[in-house]
Formats: structure tokens, C-alpha cells, sequence
């Protein structure tokens, strides 16, 4: 048998050659090498291929989620959907008793985004990568996010897991009613099948009804904010309230104990309310007669119209009525009686004093007249006879006194 044989001079050729570029490799790699030793955690540190440029500039931004759901470093961050930097590291909150992630974001310096902005866990396909969406705010006050800044946990969120909506589904399936939707169909057409014309009735009813409800929102929300406003002042006059709903109670109570009485008298009531009725029926004929009987007299009191109101004033104020009681001045009311005696009628007493009279004379006796029956007087009026006439007042010094005017004394 044959030996083993040396190595020929193309082999170790070839072994020297590898032996040099092996070592000129070692040289270059410790030759592009910085002197301090760089950290490596694992491949999770490299970038993934096709990732965001973060540029030379770069910023970092905080965002707390209270779940990262296998959110990975080096995942991206995008701004609709557009990728715009990497998750550096994630952390748990620092803080005793703190059950929040904080996702470190490293974003492109020359993207400006608004600082009030949100951030969603999202992911890119059923079964693709997760990644950080920042969302744009409501409302840009105009600042902007920096280095350092931090979105709170309030502006963050994540999208419905698929583990989730399966879990659901089968809860659905196998816990769930889904074995019960026969039942319910078959219940559904048993109380729907021919009476379909009353159903599309009630389901055209029920369209007017919303859209009248629709037509008239702003009322219900007038409404609804009276409705606020009561509620909120009667809590703040609760005290009052309580103070009436106590003082309501001995009253309360008090009808409590007159229940007997208050049904007797509504049982009285509604007793009274029979009669009452049959007595207008029974008299309804007679009452619409002394209606008719009734109308010519107001009528005839309408047709007086102010005359009416005059005339009892005059009545009431006889025989000084308003006009007379204009000539009264102050408290007393002067009253003026002219009297003339018909010719040949004899006045008795004269009119000359007692001492200044002559002597009498002898005159002739005649009879005396008879004296008028009753009724006399107001036959002797219409003849023009004249009356008798009272006899003359006189005064304390002796002599009568005379009117000014001529007339006969008073």
C-alpha cells in the first residue's frame, strides 16, 4: 500500500494565498474598528433593511401605551403611513407601582411634526410587522414637536388585536346565542309572516316619527339644556327642597287620616252633581223661556245706553243732584223763597211795627170762610184762586224783615 503523500506545490501555494487574505481581512476589520468597544445586544440593534432615513439630525421623542403588543426596536415609526424614523428602545415607566410602556422614537430631524400630535399602535397587515402611527391633532396651535418631548398617555392608543377578534369569535361560537338564531328567525317569521301591510305601516310610522324628531333637534336639545339648568338648581337649592318636602309631611299625613272623610265627601259631590243635572234637565225648558222673556228688557236697557247711568244718578242724588250742588259755596246752601200775595189778598201780621201802628178803626165783621175740605187746595190750584199764605216769622227785635229786592218778607 501507497504512503500518504506530501502535499504538492499547488497546494501550499493555495494555502499561503488564503493564509494572507485571511489576515489582511483581520487587518482591516481591526484597522476600521474605533478604539473604544462598540455595545451589541443582539440583532434586534442592527436596522432592518428598507427602514426609515433618520438623517444627520435626528430628534427624540417619549410616547407612554399601556400595552407595546410585541412591539419590537427598530420598528417604524410612520406618519400616514409613511415611514419617518425607528423605535430606539422600550422601557418600562420609571415610577413604584407604574404599569406604562415608554417607546423611545427617533424621527428624522427635517419632518416638523405639530406637538400636540397622537401616537397608535398599529400594525401592517394580519399578520405584518407592528409599528408606531403618530396622528395628527384636532387642532395646530402652531408648535412643534422637539428633542425630549413627550406624548402622554391620554394622546396614545392601539389598534384591535387579531388575537382579539378571534378570541371573541369564538366566544361568540361556542359560548355565544349563534345556536339560537334559528329560534329567533323562526320566532321572527312565525309573528311577521301575513301581517306584512302592518308591519311597513308601523316601520313608515316609525320613519315619520324619527324624521319629525330629526326636524326638531334644536328644540329637543332647548329642552334637554332647561331640563340641565332645573336639575342643576334644584341641587343647589337642596335644602330648600328638603325643608318643603318635610313640611309637606304632617300635611300628608293629615289627608292620610282624613282619607274616610275626603271619599265621603267626593262620594257627596258627585251625589250633589247628579241632582244638579237632572234639575237643569228638568227645568231646561222653563230657564230658556225666562232667557227669551228676559230679552226684551235688555234689550231695551242696551238701547238706554248712557241715558241709564244718568238718570240714576239723578235719581240717587234728589233734589240736590250734581248740578245743584255746584251752586253751594262752602258748608251751608242758600236758599232764596219769593212769595206774591194775589190782589186784594190782606197780610196779616202788618208789616209796621206794633208801636208805629195807628189806632184801630172799626171794620166792617164779616163771616169767616169755611174751611176747604180735603182736596180743596189742589182745586182752588187749578182755578188760580190763591192759597192762604203762612204766617210771617218775626224776629227777636219786633220787625219783620224784607227782601232787598222788593220782594215779600221772609
Amino acid at each position: 500500500m501507497k504512503g500518504n503523500a506530501t502535499p504538492s506545490g499547488k497546494a501550499l501555494g493555495a494555502g499561503a494565498v488564503a493564509v494572507v487574505a485571511l489576515g489582511l481581512g483581520i487587518a482591516v476589520i481591526l484597522g476600521g474598528l474605533p478604539a473604544h468597544p462598540v455595545r451589541f445586544d443582539g440583532i434586534e440593534d442592527l436596522p432592518l433593511p428598507g427602514g426609515a432615513d433618520l438623517g444627520s439630525h435626528p430628534y427624540t421623542v417619549t410616547a407612554e401605551l399601556d400595552d407595546v403588543l410585541s412591539l419590537v426596536p427598530q420598528s417604524a415609526v410612520k406618519v400616514d403611513d409613511v415611514a419617518v424614523g425607528r423605535v430606539s428602545a422600550i422601557e418600562l415607566a420609571p415610577g413604584a407601582g407604574t404599569w406604562t410602556a415608554r417607546v423611545t422614537l427617533r424621527i428624522n430631524g427635517d419632518v416638523r411634526l405639530p406637538a400636540g400630535a397622537g401616537a397608535r399602535l398599529e400594525q401592517s397587515s394580519l399578520l405584518g410587522e407592528k409599528y408606531i402611527q403618530l396622528v395628527a391633532p384636532p387642532k395646530d396651535d402652531g408648535s412643534r414637536l422637539t428633542e425630549g418631548s413627550v406624548i402622554p398617555l391620554a394622546r396614545t392608543s392601539r389598534n384591535t388585536e387579531v388575537e382579539e377578534v378571534f378570541g371573541a369569535l369564538s366566544l361568540l361560537l361556542n359560548g355565544g346565542g349563534v345556536n339560537q338564531l334559528k329560534t329567533i328567525t323562526r320566532e321572527l317569521n312565525a309573528a311577521l309572516g301575513g301581517r306584512e301591510p302592518e308591519v311597513r305601516s308601523m316601520l313608515d310610522r316609525v320613519n315619520t316619527l324619527v324624521t319629525t324628531l330629526d326636524a326638531h333637534r334644536a328644540d329637543i336639545t332647548r329642552a334637554l339644556d332647561g331640563l340641565n339648568r332645573l336639575s342643576a338648581t334644584l341641587a343647589g337649592r337642596k335644602k330648600d327642597v328638603d325643608t318643603v318636602l318635610t313640611g309637606l309631611a304632617p300635611g300628608l299625613k293629615t289627608l292620610e287620616n282624613q282619607r274616610g272623610s275626603l271619599l265621603t265627601m267626593l262620594r257627596a259631590l258627585d251625589t250633589l252633581s247628579g241632582v244638579a243635572v237632572s234639575t237643569i234637565d228638568a227645568g231646561k225648558k222653563d230657564m230658556v223661556a225666562d232667557l227669551k222673556a228676559l230679552a226684551p228688557t235688555l234689550t231695551a236697557l242696551a238701547d238706554a245706553g248712557a241715558d241709564l247711568p244718568e238718570s240714576l244718578q239723578a235719581l240717587l242724588t234728589y233734589p240736590f243732584t250734581d248740578e245743584v250742588l255746584k251752586g253751594v259755596k262752602g258748608d251751608y246752601l242758600n236758599t232764596y223763597l219769593h212769595l206774591t200775595a194775589a190782589p186784594g189778598t190782606e197780610v196779616t201780621p202788618p208789616l209796621i211795627p206794633r208801636d208805629e201802628l195807628p189806632p184801630p178803626s172799626p171794620t166792617p165783621t164779616t163771616e169767616p170762610e169755611p174751611e176747604p175740605e180735603p182736596g180743596a187746595e189742589g182745586a182752588a190750584r187749578s182755578r188760580g184762586t190763591a192759597l192762604p199764605l203762612p204766617p210771617v216769622t218775626t224776629v227777636p227785635s219786633g220787625r219783620t224783615t224784607a227782601p232787598k229786592d222788593g220782594g215779600d218778607p221772609r
